[in-house]
């Protein structure tokens, strides 16, 4: 139950979650390919492709940082390319960059709804599609999306609809690939947090301190990640998990590490409540 030798492809991963996941697979020696266009850390968001790098081979793996934009398709098919010469192929996708604006349509520019539209479900596409060739030559190919299960309950599009749009269709695109893939032995799934998780987003966009401490740490959809990574990829395809859930499944129960003591946690969007038998 290992990610020893694999090769992921990420989108993303200069910080937050993508980083957790990559932290986690290189801590069982994976090679990871990061794409990101953060060459310079920003002022409110610390980290660039290189230092999350550097963090990876730390952590036992090897890293190939590659500067980029997930929007320009040949530049992912040539970032794909690169990975697979350096490293032997690719073995794991992780769709993790995401763009987020929870406004209304009233408050919402047209760019900013573009925006969404092209790095969610259009860069999930493009960053799969590249990396398809290299998976099908695998013997354990995964594809993995941070994306919600789909719903059509309406409060979800009250507020936010561009965002929903965008976060449902990363969910489509890739239980296409679920669908589309199964007889070459790709697996393809979604997996999405049970509360809000301490990010930059949340710091700056969601709340503050204030939701962060009501928030579990990105190690916790590391290792539910990790544990469906690791799993048999003709077995485990077409499913929409919950990090805890996924945890669950894999006998961790006790989800106290990952969050503040008596922490009142926040549930987070397109979630429908608690497990049977947790508190809210």
């Amino acid at each position: 139950m290992s990610l020893d030798g694999r090769v992921m492809f990420m989108s993303g991963g200069s910080r937050g979650i993508g980083l957790a996941i990559a932290l986690r697979a290189a801590r069982d020696g994976a090679k990871v390919a990061l794409m990101a266009k953060t060459a310079e850390p920003h002022p409110k968001l610390p980290g660039t492709v290189f230092s999350a790098a550097e963090e990876i081979e730390a952590a036992g793996g090897e890293a190939l940082p590659i500067v980029g934009d997930i929007r320009d398709a040949e530049a992912v098919e040539a970032a794909a390319a690169q990975t697979a010469e350096r490293f032997g192929g690719i073995d794991l996708v992780v769709n993790n960059a995401s763009a987020i604006n929870l406004s209304p349509m009233r408050d919402l520019p047209a760019k900013h709804f573009d925006l969404m539209q092209q790095i969610n479900p259009r860069g999930t596409f493009v960053v799969t599609q590249a990396c398809l060739p290299h998976l099908r030559e695998s013997d354990h190919a995964h594809v993995l999306t941070l994306s919600p299960p789909l719903s059509v309950d309406r409060r979800w599009l009250a507020g936010h609809s561009a965002y929903t749009l965008s976060k449902m269709g990363m969910t489509m695109i890739t239980l296409g690939v679920a669908a589309d893939e199964a007889e070459a032995g790709i697996a393809a799934n979604c997996l999405w947090p049970r509360t809000i998780i301490a990010t930059a987003a949340v710091q700056n966009l969601l709340g503050g301190d204030e939701a962060m401490a009501r928030a579990r740490k990105p190690e916790i959809l590391a290792d539910a990640a990790h544990a469906i990574l690791v799993r048999d990829p003709r077995s485990t395809t077409g499913n929409t998990f919950i990090d805890d859930e996924v945890l669950a499944e894999a006998g961790i129960t006790g989800l106290d590490g990952y969050s503040a003591e008596g922490a009142d946690l926040v549930l987070d969007i397109f979630v429908d409540g608690w497990p049977e038998g947790v508190p809210a």
